[in-house]
């Protein structure tokens, strides 16, 4: 039946002869907001249907017309190619003052008005030059296009209002919402304030105000509607594998390879839709939605909720908004993410609302098997782990959770968490030192709390540093030991202790504690004035410059008065339960 209609199709379209100037309309199918659009759009009707032009219009946009006909053809025309679903629903009848120049065909002009010239390329037609005798055939002034044939009255608009759908009157309250002339409920009926408000948009496009849309205004109302999502190309996807069906933005993402529980589609810049699809139960359901709150497509802020079988999860960052739908039915998990570049809120919210009513889970889920097999302990099913900017270590001074840790950790952090699970804010800096103080957002209750040494330690004891050498990759502090190399600095500085032990980057912060576990300072980053320490030294702040600062702000400290040494297991328990790590998020 589909194959009898298109060829009916192309036989009215083949049959009819072109109008004659004085009668010629066209059947407008889109517009396009560029010209390189506009290029495309018209070679893809091209392949499908005859007749095609394309024509400049006012404002800047570029048109796909097909024509010229007689009135009564285009319409017949206009039936047909609708019902073959060749062209969109919201087609027209245009006028030929609607156009301004024609770019396609190149060196075609229906107008009568000069043609756009339209820089050759390897897929534009070529024109022959035109000859001396052409050009003396050609010298006539053209015809002036007829005048504008009348739009339908007010009668026959209301007729052909009562042929629309529910869907169809709700949609046109939507795009007068969009369009800023209606603030009404969205319930399909036309009363008043929506009579008010189509009579607005008439007046504001230049059109007779009568309340009531004709199809040419409808269609137009609908084309600027629409006219956000020009060059997303969105089309019906169904991923058989991961048992999904969902329109997507073609012309953004296509794609890429299967992670279970995901199906990545991704493009060349930030556009990226994943489909998920896995069984599960409502455990299997809470850790999806623990997990994709550690990846790098769901920024940290924004709301998220989680229900019996279902969640939502929105992360609203600098860069992307993304937007996590996932349902639990019968023991499979099935749901999608949009992850948009910000700033494109209107696209991404219009987008987002296709995706979701067009989104039909089917039986088939993902296999676990699927996917490359590629392993990384930075990536989760295909996807990066959020990751802070810089990581280093810290430890509590008091019972409440206070922690002190480098001033080089917490410069310039829009985010500053201890363990990554406990936001915390800067309570107070001695940025000279190499100190600050930071204060958790909520009342913590640490396993170890610093006691400091009140005496000095004799040169050449034992010291040992505690801290997450590797960033937090190993989950867990590290335990450095080494000896008290000088109770000063390179050139005398009596607040820092010369250490000789081999400390990693990621030390930095960690408290230094003699042989017993009694505090003596703070190991700063081996650099220096500038310059990189040799392997093997490092400095610690010392411990009562670090209780002077803690006085400033109210933070009382423990003393330690016993030196008495501790086996190797005690000291690593005490030195590690008093340390933490400290990231700086962007």
């Amino acid at each position: 039946m589909t194959r009898f209609l298109v060829s009916l199709v192309f036989f009215v379209c083949i049959g009819l002869a072109p109008a004659s100037a004085q009668q010629q309309v066209f059947v407008q199918v889109e517009a396009h907001p560029s010209l390189t659009a506009g290029e495309a759009a018209v070679r893809r009707y091209a392949s499908r249907v005859q007749d095609v032009n394309g024509f400049t219009l006012r404002g800047g946009w570029y048109a796909v017309a097909l024509g010229p006909y007689a009135p009564g053809d285009a319409q017949a025309i206009l039936r047909n190619l609708r019902a073959a679903r060749l062209i969109p629903r919201d087609s027209y009848i245009s006028q030929v003052t609607d156009y301004r120049q024609q770019f396609w065909p190149v060196g075609t002009n229906l107008l009568g008005n000069p043609a756009l010239l339209v820089p050759r390329t390897a897929e534009t037609e070529t024109v022959q030059p035109q000859t001396s005798e052409d050009s003396t055939q050609n010298t006539a002034t053209p015809e002036p296009p007829a005048p504008e044939p009348a739009d339908e009255t007010v009668r026959q608009a209301r007729n052909s209002e009562a042929q629309l759908s529910r869907e169809e009157r709700a949609e046109l309250q939507i795009a007068l919402e969009w369009a800023g002339f209606y603030q009404g409920r969205i319930d399909a009926a036309f009363g008043r304030g929506t009579r008010n408000s189509m009579a607005r948009w008439q007046e504001a496009n230049n059109f007779e105000v009568t309340g009531v849309l004709t199809t040419r205004q409808r269609a137009v109302l609908l084309q600027q509607y629409n006219s956000v999502l020009d060059g997303l190309d969105i089309r019906l996807v169904r991923d058989a594998k991961a048992g999904v069906e969902i329109k997507m933005p073609t012309a953004q993402v296509r794609f890429e390879k299967y992670e279970p529980p995901f199906a990545h589609y991704s493009g060349d810049g930030e556009a990226k839709v994943l489909l998920i699809s896995q069984e599960g139960n409502r455990a299997t359901l809470t850790g999806l939605f623990d997990i994709m709150q550690t990846l790098a497509i769901v920024p940290e802020t924004g709301p998220r909720e989680l229900n019996s079988n279902s969640f939502t999860l929105i992360g609203e960052g600098s860069k992307i908004i993304s937007h996590t739908e996932v349902t639990l039915d019968q023991g499979r998990l099935k749901g999608f993410s949009l992850i948009w570049p910000a700033g494109d809120e209107e696209r991404r919210t219009r987008l987002l609302a296709e995706m979701q009513k067009s989104f039909a889970p089917t039986e088939a889920v993902l296999d676990p098997a699927e996917g490359s097999g590629t392993q990384s302990i930075d990536l989760i099913a295909g996807l990066e782990i959020r990751k802070p900017r810089l990581s280093r270590s810290g430890f509590y001074v008091d019972r409440a959770g206070t922690v002190v840790t480098t001033s080089e950790v917490v410069a310039e952090c829009r985010r500053i968490t201890i363990d990554e699970r406990f936001e915390a804010e800067i309570a107070a800096q001695d940025a000279a030192r190499g100190i600050a103080v930071l204060r958790p957002l909520e009342r913590l209750a640490p396993i170890g709390v610093a006691a400091f040494r009140q005496s000095e330690p004799r040169l050449k004891s034992d010291v040992a540093v505690a801290g997450y050498s590797y960033g937090g990759v190993l989950g867990a502090p590290t335990v450095t030991f080494g000896q008290l190399a000088d109770l000063q600095g390179l050139n005398g500085e009596p607040d820092l202790k010369r250490l000789a032990l081999s400390a990693l980057d990621g030390d930095a912060g960690g408290p230094v504690v003699d042989a017993g576990g009694a505090v003596l300072g703070m190991l700063l980053p081996d650099t220096q004035g500038g310059r990189q320490l040799p392997e093997g030294v490092s400095f610690a702040a010392k411990a009562d410059v670090i209780q002077s600062l803690l006085d400033e702000v109210g933070v009382s400290t423990e003393a330690s008065r016993d030196e008495t040494e501790v086996g190797l297991e005690a000291l690593t328990d005490r030195a590690s339960g008093m340390t933490v790590l400290v990231s700086c998020w962007d």
